[in-house]
């Protein structure tokens, strides 16, 4: 076959771009920290990316959620922790009342603590967290408590977060008709009893002071029982917080694995991609450079 001077130069040009090629790509690489920088790079390596991409944003989804849950939660404690101590104030008061060697003016006074106390209690069945009264079940709009009627607006739906795969969800809300004993009429029982307890200190009556004793401590005992459970939800949720943690760091782990380029082998491919490059210059200036000019002379 009879080689001419055209392929040579087209040779030359070729191996000359293919060359040039691999050091662009090497530069990209360092310069960029990645081995890929468009799909055809590594096809399957990009699926990969793409697939944990998919499970990290799912994975903030979950952080999201289960924030946002913890600090329903924690102000809901917050709330039953006031409640509780409202009621061991009134519990105290009660015992005071029973005295039946207090004046009438003394039981006045107590009287009117009392409707300090209920009213400060209404306020906390109407706490609201982020614009949303966290006692109100779904009605998460409407205000659940009336001083005036002791009834309660809101329902017994429970407010549920996906913080997991599987429908992994947990419910973050306390309905204020069980935390304040709300009956079939929706009337809730323990602010009738703060009445009931006012009525009893305005009018001396200190035998039914003493008996609603007992049930300022069903109330209170009820108080607690909620909170327990609010606890051991906020419990799990740190452990849900923790593993998703762990999920996230895993994930940066697999794509940056996946994804990084091995800079020490890059600056070694790039170092021998020059050499091999500055050569085909080389080769390139060599290939035209006998003519029929240089044998006339």
């Amino acid at each position: 076959m009879r080689v001419t001077d055209n392929m040579l130069i087209t040779n030359f040009l070729n191996n000359y771009n293919n060359n040039l090629l691999r050091l662009q790509k090497n530069q990209d690489m360092l310069s960029s920290g990645k081995r890929m920088s468009r799909p055809s790079d590594d096809p399957v390596a990009v699926a990969t990316s793409l697939r944990i991409r998919t499970d990290m944003a799912r994975n903030d989804a979950y952080t999201k959620n289960a924030d946002d849950a913890k600090s329903w939660l924690e102000i809901t404690d917050s709330a039953l922790s006031q409640l509780s101590e409202l009621l061991q104030k009134t519990r105290e008061l009660a015992v005071e009342g029973a005295n039946g060697t207090l004046t009438a003016e003394d039981m006045q006074k107590i009287a009117n603590e009392i409707v300090q106390l209920k009213a400060q209690m209404v306020q906390v069945g109407n706490t609201q967290y982020n614009g949303r009264y966290i006692f109100a079940g779904f009605k998460t709009t409407t205000k659940p408590f009336s001083e005036a009627s002791n009834s309660y607006s809101g329902d017994d739906g429970l407010i549920e977060f996906e913080v997991g795969a599987g429908a992994n969800k947990i419910a973050v809300n306390a309905t204020g008709d069980r935390v304040f004993n709300v009956d079939s009429t929706g009337t809730s029982q323990l602010l009738t009893m703060m009445d009931n307890l006012k009525n009893a200190l305005e009018s001396g009556d200190h035998q039914t002071v003493s008996n609603l004793i007992a049930e300022i401590d069903g109330q209170l005992e009820n108080v607690l029982a909620v909170r327990a459970e609010v606890g051991a939800k906020s419990n799990r949720l740190d452990l849900i917080q923790n593993r998703l943690q762990n999920d996230n760091y895993n994930f940066t782990a697999l794509l940056s694995k996946n994804e990084d380029a091995d800079l020490a082998q890059v600056i070694t491919n790039l170092k021998m991609d020059e050499n091999i490059y500055r050569a085909s210059l080389a080769v390139g200036a060599r290939i035209m450079q006998p003519s029929l000019i240089d044998f006339l002379r």
